[in-house]
């Protein structure tokens, strides 16, 4: 309850801020350059599970019968200190669990729970980069004011430099109708490729540096990433150690007018992982439950994905994604899932006569190798799953459908529901049923 009254009362107080913003930003001229911003989101979200088959379970494992909640608020405060660049820090307060402490479905149902959860409000610095764009030619694009992005003008053909603290999703993998919990799906497996291991420490964010080149229709981004210092941990490395080094090149279009888009990205990851065939092997010997961390050795995982999004009609979107991972080796930083594909799309209200409401439905299919089935059911865990064994594995079939209505500018109420059939690759357990409420205010 307590949790239910803090969210709350912040939620409320945001969008109180809100006017004054709203009405500084209409008195402003469309294409004013800004020097400086501020903008701030908060976000709750309570999310229950119903009862399911539940025969046995392992330390893993998803729990039925519970309801957990969510919260955190964001300030995104950016500075242009010289012509194309942007300086932005985004300090963060968190709060809250998400179902079983954020374990039990490689699909997992909240992409606003983290791999940490705690009781009492904290402060962390998730985002500090700076970015450099360097105009090239081609024609002159306006550039909206939003969170972690000044007003502007750039050139349709530039070269964009980041460097620092921040997520990898916020330049790879990215898809207009699946990208953002606070937005649109919360599923982890919709929102991002299930198979994507990017690097990351336990709220989701790493250091490093992303290069992208854009000319024509084409992007090309490249870049490199410190992994966290274990598989799965909360501090990250500092040297690239242990280091991601991601690809992706991507091809905007249109289609019948239609805009839409289509990314192939690629990652190799390099550092201290253990091969789940050596992990049983070890287990056989002692006779305890296999453990990759006690076979970890200097190891290359290899992994990408297909991103695909097209808008169908004014109101109509679509997306799909596929993605493949080494699955002889553990995941190292995101979810234990080594095939995946995902489809959906959104609709937006203006049919229904609420143009700033809309309705997400999308289907996604998990899947992991025979040598991971197999480490499972020798009674290893994963970085999400893990019920002790797994004597009858199947994919992970999910399905996430929301409503989203916004009362008011800057408010966002959404309903969520979402079906998972074999939760954590096991055919004893579930169908879990899993409804959500998520309330977020944003300038």
């Amino acid at each position: 309850m307590r949790i239910w009254i803090f969210s709350g009362l912040a939620v409320l107080g945001l969008a109180a801020a809100m006017a004054p913003a709203f009405a500084q930003e209409a008195a402003q001229p469309k294409d004013a350059a800004q020097d400086w911003a501020l903008h701030a989101q908060a976000t709750f979200v309570t999310q229950g599970v119903f009862g399911f088959r539940s025969p046995y379970a392992g330390p893993n494992s998803l729990t039925p019968r519970q309801t957990k909640e969510t919260f955190d608020t964001t300030l995104y405060v950016g500075v242009r200190p010289w012509a194309g660049a942007e300086l932005w820090a985004n300090p963060e307060v968190d709060q809250g669990f998400g179902l079983s402490n954020t374990l039990g479905a490689a699909g997992f149902p909240s992409a606003e729970a983290y791999k940490v959860g705690k009781s009492s409000p904290y402060v962390r610095l998730q985002r500090l980069f700076f970015r450099q764009t360097i105009d090239l030619d081609g024609e002159d694009q306006e550039v909206a004011a939003a969170a972690n992005q000044l007003a502007g003008h750039q050139a349709a053909d530039r070269l964009v430099l980041t460097v620092g603290k921040l997520g990898i999703g916020d330049v790879f993998d990215t898809n207009r109708f699946a990208h953002d919990p606070r937005g649109d799906f919360l599923n982890w497996s919709i929102v991002d490729a299930g198979s994507f291991d990017y690097a990351a420490d336990a709220w989701g964010y790493s250091y490093g540096v992303a290069a992208e080149w854009y000319r024509g229709p084409w992007a090309l981004r490249l870049g490199g990433f410190n992994l966290s210092k274990v598989p799965n941990g909360e501090t990250l490395e500092t040297d690239f150690r242990q280091y991601q080094l991601v690809g992706e090149i991507e091809h905007r279009h249109r289609i019948g007018g239609r805009q839409g888009a289509v990314r192939l990205t690629v990652f190799r990851n390099r550092g201290n992982f253990g091969r789940f065939d050596d992990a049983i092997a070890l287990a056989g010997v002692t006779g305890a439950p296999a453990d990759t961390g006690l076979v970890r050795r200097r190891t290359t995982r290899l992994g990408g994905d297909i991103n695909i999004e097209q808008d169908v009609s004014d109101t109509v979107g679509v997306f799909a994604r596929a993605g493949i991972v080494d699955g002889a080796i553990e995941p190292y930083d995101f979810t234990d899932i080594d095939r995946t594909v995902a489809v959906g799309g959104a609709i937006k209200g203006k049919g229904w006569g609420r143009a700033d409401d809309s309705i997400g439905f999308a289907a996604v299919a998990n899947a992991i190798s025979r040598s991971h089935e197999r480490y499972l059911d020798a009674g290893g865990i994963g970085v999400l799953v893990g019920d002790g064994k797994l004597p009858h594995p199947g994919a992970e079939m999910i399905a996430e459908a929301y409503y989203d209505w916004q009362p008011l500018r800057g408010i966002n109420v959404t309903a969520d529901y979402q079906f998972i059939a074999h939760p954590a690759y096991n055919r004893d357990r579930g169908p879990a049923n899993v409804l959500a409420l998520r309330l977020h205010g944003a300038f």
